[in-house]
């Protein structure tokens, strides 16, 4: 079975929160930028990755030669698996869901309801009483059926909102129908919400195509809290300039977004720093998870949410004992 006695954790603070470790296993800091402390790079048998723009770092995995498993702390992992090399490949899959759906539906509501120019408003000093749209009748359009479009599918239920939900592929599920990607053109010409809720693969990658947004209604809103990269930034950005659409966004392409970007600026965008998922529910759900991985890893048992199994496929096919449930 793959040994693992050596895990490093990017942060101080997390590594003294998984304190202790199991016998015969031992936490060390590493942000994978300098040198880990209390360990050479050898010894370093599993990584957990930065839960920030990891991907600035995926380049150092090739310094750990023994690696077995790299733990992200998203439930994205775009870029992990091509960086890990042969080792295991774990995500913090459904931690986030909670946090993030909170987070798609506050963006929706701060921009229909006018509240990004009441703030800007208070700073000027300007009192502007108006009429806003209103979430409920809106026409929504969720791209996502996974962890976090089910969390936000259901938080939507209570505004009163016609749904339609959008998948990899057309199918039936517990809560009605998914339509196809491949319908998003057509479906797009009726909604004037459309939410992004869908990880970023080669299928994904500019899923939100300049041929999807032509064909939203004058004034639709974009809300994406997926990935910056499933829609098109630079269709996104000529619709937001021409004053046409609206958008909500808290991922970028490229991410961070940089200085003097036209977004920055545009009345149309309201822009948060990819801070949906990071809060205090998630990151004690992600303590008690990585906990979990820990004991599973010392006790010779498969990690949960393997997406590449690496050396841990041959424990995957074994009937799970005590300790792993």
């Amino acid at each position: 079975m793959p040994i693992v006695r050596t895990l490093s954790v990017p942060e101080r603070d997390l590594l003294l929160r998984l304190q202790p470790f199991p016998e015969g296993m031992r936490g060390v800091l590493w942000d994978l930028r300098g040198l880990p402390e209390g360990a050479d790079l050898g010894e370093i048998d599993a990584v957990v990755l930065p839960n920030a723009n990891p991907s600035a770092v995926l380049g150092s995995l090739v310094r750990a030669p023994a690696l077995k498993l790299v733990q992200t702390q998203t439930t994205g992992y775009d870029g992990v698996i091509e960086a890990a090399g042969s080792a295991g490949v774990a995500t913090a899959a459904g931690l986030h869901a909670d946090s993030t759906a909170e987070h798609a539906i506050g963006l929706i509501l701060a921009k229909i309801r006018g509240i990004d120019e009441s703030s800007r408003d208070q700073i000027e000093g300007r009192w502007r009483p108006r009429q806003q749209q209103s979430l409920a009748d809106r026409r929504v359009l969720l791209v996502g059926a996974g962890g976090i479009g089910r969390q936000i599918a259901r938080r939507l239920e209570n505004f009163e909102v016609s749904l339609t939900r959008v998948g990899r592929t057309a199918r039936v599920d517990g809560h009605g129908t998914v339509h196809g990607a491949d319908e998003l053109i057509r479906l797009a010409g009726t909604h004037d919400v459309l939410v992004v809720a869908t990880p970023l693969t080669e299928q994904t990658r500019h899923l939100i195509s300049q041929e999807v947004m032509a064909a939203l209604p004058d004034g639709s809103l974009i809300v994406n809290v997926g990935r910056g990269a499933v829609v098109d930034s630079a269709a996104l950005t000529r619709e937001l300039v021409a004053g046409r659409l609206h958008c909500a966004l808290d991922v970028f392409d490229p991410e961070p977004l940089p200085a003097g970007h036209p977004l920055w600026t545009s009345p149309n965008a309201l822009i948060t720093p990819h801070l949906g998922g990071n809060t205090t529910a998630s990151t004690s759900r992600l303590i008690d998870f990585l906990r979990f991985q820990i004991k599973a890893l010392a006790s010779g048992q498969p990690p949960r949410n393997l997406v590449q199994p690496g050396p841990f496929e041959p424990l995957l096919s074994q009937p799970a004992t005590a300790s792993s449930e």
